[in-house]
C-alpha cells in the first residue's frame, strides 16, 4: 500500500514554486504496545465521553473551546478555526539558509522525506538539492498541519531532500540552569590526552543498523514466555558502582592498554594460521649436467 501523505503543496525558492508531498521518515510499527485490560473479564478497558451532570454524551457534540477565564470558553467549529489564513497551509516559503554545521541539534525534532508531486516538478526539485548541496545549507521555514505552524529546515539527503520538523527557539530549555553549578577546575592534560585517544579509536561512521534496542527484544520475550504459561519472577538488579572508586588516570591507561590487547590479538593469530598451512616444499637435488 502506497504510504499516506503527511502534507502536501508547493516548495518555494524565490519565484521558484514546485509542488510536493511530505511523508512521515519515523517508523514506529515494530514498537511493542500495550492495551489496558479489565483484569476479572480480560476485556479491553474503552473510554466514554462523560459530562458532569449529563453523563456520557455522543461524540458528533463535541466541539473545540479555548478557556478565557475560569469554566468560560470560546467554541469554536473546525470550519471557522480554517478561517486562520496562514500562506504556510499549502506553500513552504524557504526564506532563510543557514550553514548545516551551525544548526543545533537541540532543535532536531521530527524527518520527513520531500518528494515532487508530479514529472513537471521533478527539474525544479533537483535543481533546489543540487543548490542546497553545493552551498551545505539548510533551507528553513514554517508549514501548518494539524492545526500547528511548524518550524522547518529543509536539506539534501541521497538523491532526494529531507525535511526536518524543527523546535522553536521557547521550546528549548537554556542549558545554564542545568549546568550552572559545574564546577570549574584545572584538568591534567595527559588524561584529557588519553581520553582523546580512546574516543579516536572508535570514531567511525554513523551506522545505526548496528545497534538494536534491547529492551524491546527482551520484552518480547518476556511476553512469548508468559504466553506459555511461564510464572515471571522479578530478580533485583545489581546496583551500578557509584563515585570514582578507582583512580581516573589508571582506569584510561587501563583502558587503553584492553583496547590495545583486543586489537592485537585477532592480528598475531592470522599470521599463525598462514604459517600452518604453508609448509615449506622438499627441496628438490638438482640435476647435473651430462658428461660432469
Amino acid at each position: 500500500m502506497a504510504a499516506r501523505a503527511y502534507w502536501k503543496g508547493f516548495l518555494r525558492l524565490s519565484l521558484v514554486s514546485i509542488a510536493v508531498e511530505v511523508f512521515n521518515a519515523e517508523d514506529r510499527k515494530g514498537d511493542v504496545s500495550f492495551h489496558q485490560i479489565h483484569k476479572p473479564t480480560g476485556k479491553r478497558v474503552h473510554y466514554a465521553k462523560i459530562v458532569e451532570g449529563v453523563g456520557e454524551i455522543d461524540p458528533a457534540d463535541i466541539v473545540s473551546g479555548y478557556e478565557i477565564e475560569k469554566d468560560v470558553n470560546v467554541l469554536m467549529e473546525p470550519e471557522e478555526i480554517d478561517a486562520v489564513k496562514l500562506e504556510s497551509k499549502k506553500t513552504i516559503e524557504l526564506a532563510r539558509f543557514v550553514p548545516l554545521e551551525e544548526v543545533d541539534p537541540r532543535y532536531f525534532e521530527q524527518p520527513y522525506y520531500v518528494t515532487p508531486a508530479d514529472k513537471y516538478a521533478a527539474e525544479g526539485y533537483l535543481v533546489i538539492r543540487e543548490a542546497l548541496r553545493k552551498t551545505g545549507t539548510m533551507g528553513l521555514g514554517q508549514l501548518t498541519a494539524s492545526g500547528h505552524e511548524y518550524l522547518i529546515g529543509v536539506m539534501p539527503l541521497e538523491s532526494g531532500l529531507m525535511l526536518i520538523r524543527l523546535r522553536y527557539a521557547n521550546e528549548v530549555k537554556p542549558c545554564s540552569q542545568f549546568y550552572s553549578d559545574l564546577p570549574s577546575m584545572r584538568l591534567d592534560h595527559e588524561m584529557v590526552d588519553l581520553a582523546t585517544e580512546l574516543i579516536e579509536r572508535k570514531v567511525g561512521r554513523f551506522r545505526p543498523e548496528q545497534f538494536e534496542d534491547r529492551y524491546e527484544t527482551e520484552l518480547r520475550k518476556l511476553i512469548a514466555r508468559k504466553a506459555k504459561g511461564e510464572k515471571i519472577t522479578v530478580e533485583p538488579e545489581p546496583e551500578p558502582p557509584r563515585g570514582n572508586v578507582i583512580n581516573l588516570m589508571d582506569a584510561l591507561r587501563d583502558s587503553l592498554k584492553r583496547g590495545a590487547r583486543s586489537e592485537a590479538e585477532p592480528q598475531r593469530s592470522k599470521p599463525r594460521k598462514a604459517a600452518a598451512k604453508r609448509k615449506p616444499a622438499p627441496r628438490k637435488p638438482a640435476k647435473r649436467a651430462k658428461g660432469k
